[in-house]
C-alpha cells in the first residue's frame, strides 16, 4: 500500500478527465469539478457533490479555454496509449491561458497485469483503493508523460516521484 496525501491547493474550475469511480478530485474540490468519463458505470459509482458527464476525452464537448485547470488522477493508464496525445491536446485546448494541468499516475513497466494499491489521504477522508490494468502496450513512465505534455505546448512547473508513482504540474504557457 502506497500512501498519497492530497491537499486542497487548486483554485478555480477543474475538468477531471476519468473522474468517475472513486472520484478523488471531485471529493476534494466538490463544486469546482466537472468530471468526465467514458463509462457511465464509473460515473454512477462516483460520489455526489460535483458535475459528472459521460464524454470521450479525445473529443471534449467544451469550448476552447473553458477551464482554469485540468486533472488526470490515475486516468492515463486506462486510456489507450494511441489516444494519449489527443487527450493531452484536448486538455490544452479547453484550458484557459495560464491554466494548469495536473497528472498523477504510476510507472508501468509491464501490465500483465499491473496493479497499484493506494491509500489516499484527502484530509477529511482516507480511501484505500487499487488501480489495475492488463494491456501489453500500457507501459509508461514520467519521461513519456513529460514528453507528451511538452509536445502539446505545456510547460513543466513541478514534478514529484515517490517509489513507482509520479505527479506533474504543468501550465498552459500563455507566451506560446
Amino acid at each position: 500500500m502506497i500512501k498519497i496525501t492530497m491537499s486542497q491547493e487548486i483554485k478555480g474550475s477543474i475538468l477531471d478527465i476519468g473522474g468517475g469511480g472513486e472520484g478523488i478530485i471531485g471529493r476534494i474540490y466538490q463544486s469546482q469539478v466537472t468530471a468526465i468519463d467514458k463509462s457511465q458505470e464509473e460515473l454512477d459509482e462516483a460520489p455526489d457533490g460535483f458535475t459528472k458527464l459521460r464524454m470521450d476525452a479525445c473529443d471534449l464537448e467544451f469550448e476552447d479555454q473553458t477551464f482554469d485547470n485540468v486533472s488526470l488522477f490515475y486516468s492515463l493508464m486506462f486510456i489507450d496509449k494511441k489516444q494519449h496525445s489527443q487527450v493531452i491536446a484536448e486538455a490544452y485546448r479547453v484550458l484557459k491561458r495560464g491554466g494548469n494541468l495536473y497528472i498523477w499516475d504510476s510507472i508501468i513497466r509491464q501490465a500483465d497485469p499491473f496493479i497499484v494499491n493506494l491509500q489516499i489521504d484527502m484530509g477529511q477522508e482516507v480511501i484505500e483503493t487499487s488501480y489495475g490494468i492488463y494491456d501489453p502496450d500500457a507501459d509508461q513512465d514520467q519521461d513519456y508523460v513529460l514528453t507528451l505534455c511538452q509536445k502539446a505546448g505545456f510547460r513543466l512547473l513541478e514534478t514529484k516521484t515517490e517509489r513507482e508513482l509520479f505527479s506533474f504540474h504543468f501550465i498552459k504557457d500563455d507566451r506560446l
